[in-house]
């Protein structure tokens, strides 16, 4: 089976950056998304890149703001995160699909990701 595993989180100040970054290994990841849940709050969907990396999508909130982006080889995917506000702080999930092998559709449909990694705490405050 796949595994997914985050890193870069942390606790930055309001307008900061932080970059935050997902492995897969273990098997084949086709389209990649980044989710985050704030305390108390239900898991919503920030980004999302096709398995060719040509495609992308943003919730309305980070656009112009959050960056995602994919390696060459697929087994990577970034989120690149400017301007950060307090209510971005949560904790940020990296999600992978293994069965829609399209190249170049992007997921937002939480239930339609088969693969997710243990997550990663973003916390912006001053």
């Amino acid at each position: 089976q796949v595994q997914l595993v985050e890193s870069g989180g942390g606790l930055v100040q309001p307008g900061g950056s932080l970059r935050l970054t997902c492995t897969a290994s273990g098997g084949t990841v086709y389209a990649m998304g980044w989710y985050r849940q704030a305390p108390g709050k239900e898991r919503k969907f920030v980004a999302g890149i096709s398995a060719s990396g040509t495609s992308t999508y943003y919730e309305d909130s980070v656009k112009d703001r959050f960056t995602i982006t994919r390696e060459n080889a697929n087994s990577t995917v970034y989120l690149q995160m400017n301007a950060l506000k307090p209510e971005d702080t949560g904790v940020y999930y990296c999600a992978g699909d293994e069965t829609r092998w399209r190249l170049n559709i992007v997921i937002v449909t939480e239930g339609e990701y088969e693969y997710w990694g243990q997550g990663t705490q973003v916390t912006v405050s001053s």
